[in-house]
């Protein structure tokens, strides 16, 4: 099933939606990051109503496994004159398997303006490049997606990764749940360092939103991750994303558990 599609098939309630994950949407035991915090995101805006400002930041605690049926609720729990705080929950069985802290914020009169997060030096354009196959090694979400490398591995980092990622069904979807399924979907930056086989669980993600109108070309961005610290099976890495033209329109940080 598409997210799309998944959306549709939800049933509303007041303060959200009950909704069944899709086996094809799974990562190991649990479903996709960043599928489940799109859903969370996307309850986040029902209960916000009409008028809501752009999604400008996500703070998100992956509490537990997120699978079969779920309960994806939010409550707003602060309306200012320019942002709207709205958290959300998703659960199973009465038990958190997510939170969510979103941030909606319109634009202000500001004289910043500043911005240094360049595209790494060596990325290669999508259009000179050919699909990664999917392999039987893959998480089953990678299905949904096209990804390409980037960057060769002889000019790549040990600790980073660095991919081009399409949605292969995105018709209908708010560009914001675009970008929140498109923003995880790789896997940590220091997966080479991390012996075979070892489990891995992301704990938290901070993702904060560049541009209120994420656009490119084609359907591509690029998503790139760069591990920095990993100790006591506790990992630390930078995230962003940016559109086919070069510019930023995500940056973030995510803290992942490392067992083995």
């Amino acid at each position: 099933m598409t997210f799309t599609e998944v959306l549709r098939a939800a049933l509303p309630q007041a303060d959200g939606f009950s909704v069944t994950v899709p086996a094809d949407w799974g990562q190991g035991r649990t479903a996709y990051g960043g599928f489940s915090t799109t859903l969370a995101y996307q309850a986040a805006v029902q209960v916000g109503g009409e008028g809501l400002p752009p999604l400008r930041s996500a703070v998100v605690s992956f509490v537990g496994p997120v699978y079969g049926e779920l309960a994806v609720t939010a409550r707003v729990l602060r309306r200012g004159r320019n942002a709207t705080w709205i958290s959300a929950e998703v659960a199973r069985e009465g038990e958190v398997g997510l939170t969510a802290s979103f941030v909606f914020m319109g634009p202000v009169a500001s004289s910043l303006r500043y911005s240094d997060i360049p595209i790494p030096a060596g990325v290669i354009a999508p259009d000179l490049l050919e699909d990664m196959p999917l392999s039987d090694h893959l998480p089953i979400f990678r299905q949904h997606y096209d990804f390409r490398q980037a960057i060769t591995p002889a000019q790549i980092r040990a600790n980073e990764l660095c991919h081009w990622v399409r949605l292969r069904e995105r018709e209908g979807l708010d560009p914001m749940a675009e970008m929140l399924l498109i923003a995880d979907s790789q896997p940590p930056g220091m997966m080479k360092l991390i012996p075979k086989g070892s489990p891995l669980s992301s704990m938290t993600w901070q993702v904060n939103l560049l541009t209120a109108a994420p656009a490119t070309g084609d359907g591509w961005w690029l998503v790139c991750s760069s591990g920095d610290h990993a100790e006591a099976g506790s990992s630390s890495q930078a995230m962003n994303v940016w559109n086919s033209a070069g510019q930023p329109v995500t940056s973030g940080m995510q803290a992942i558990a490392v067992f083995g």
